[in-house]
């Protein structure tokens, strides 16, 4: 499980040092959703970037729409400080990035005509209450998109790392925050659906989930998988051994996806497009 307290720490300083292999790892998925978010998104207004990270998708909507007033909001501090310093040039006058937890913010710098997240809504501790606190700063008629993971049967990024482990992990009953805690479709709309938002359309997108390249594209996505994903916090607390074991299971795995210098996963997410009810 990984909750928003981890962001503000450990996770959220991998997540600043291996920026651009994790943007490498969600590239092909972004260009689905930055699709989506400027196909609704207004030519003037406000905007709210929930978990923003290292910043593209606030930057790419910038781009596309200049005269947007973006916030971007993540609750690590180093991811915060990357996306400020990522290009100064178009931060001038483009997103302000700020530290602190989401719906806070948009309580604060509301009210939005536009929300808009990249895997960064999963990690709330109570979803129907926060969903509802960003529907308060929300505008009547204003919309979401959002990408979250799909199921993690469909995730091969997660389900060769179970195997390499050797067991999936336990069950825990009840919501648990994590990356594939909005996977199940019908449980999602009931929660947006009791915040106040109207869901309109959740489209299931597979995507390249790309973990290595390069002259060594093996090493580099076993380097990659050992620093981001399920199978980093057993590698991490693995003795010796056992480490080695896991890495083998891994290479094995990881080898029947290379094609040339690129080893890419199978994987699917789910984008949803929302109306402030």
């Amino acid at each position: 499980m990984t909750s928003g307290m981890d962001w503000q720490g450990q996770i959220g300083d991998v997540w600043a040092a291996e920026w651009r292999r994790t943007e490498r790892s969600l590239a092909d998925l972004a260009r689905h959703l930055d699709a989506a978010i400027i196909s609704v998104a207004p030519d003037t207004g406000n905007v709210l970037d929930i978990g923003s990270g290292a910043g593209s998708t606030s930057l790419a909507l910038h781009a596309a729409r200049p005269a947007l007033r973006i916030t971007g909001v993540d609750l690590s501090s180093e991811l915060v400080a990357l996306a400020r310093g990522r290009d100064r040039e178009a931060l001038a006058d483009g997103p302000q990035f700020l530290c602190g937890d989401a719906v806070a913010v948009a309580a604060r710098e509301g009210p939005f005509d536009l929300l808009v997240s990249r895997h960064g809504v999963m990690f709330f501790a109570d979803p129907v209450a926060a969903f509802a606190g960003l529907r308060a700063a929300a505008r009547d008629g204003a919309r979401m998109v959002f990408s979250c993971f799909d199921d993690r049967s469909r995730n091969i990024f997660a389900t060769i790392a179970d195997e390499a482990i050797g067991a999936p992990p336990a069950a825990e009953a009840g919501y648990q925050p994590g990356p594939f805690a909005f996977a199940d479709l019908e449980q999602v709309e009931r929660w947006l659906t009791q915040a106040g938002w109207r869901p309109d359309l959740a489209t299931r997108v597979p995507f390249d989930y790309v973990v290595g390249g390069g002259a060594d594209p093996l090493g580099d996505a076993l380097s990659f998988l050992s620093r981001i994903g399920p199978a980093a916090r057993a590698m991490a607390q693995a003795a010796p051994d056992e480490r080695a074991r896991i890495e083998g299971r891994l290479r094995d795995a990881l080898a029947g996806h290379r094609v040339g210098d690129r080893i890419a996963l199978p994987a699917s997410a789910w984008i949803w497009r929302l109306s402030a009810a």
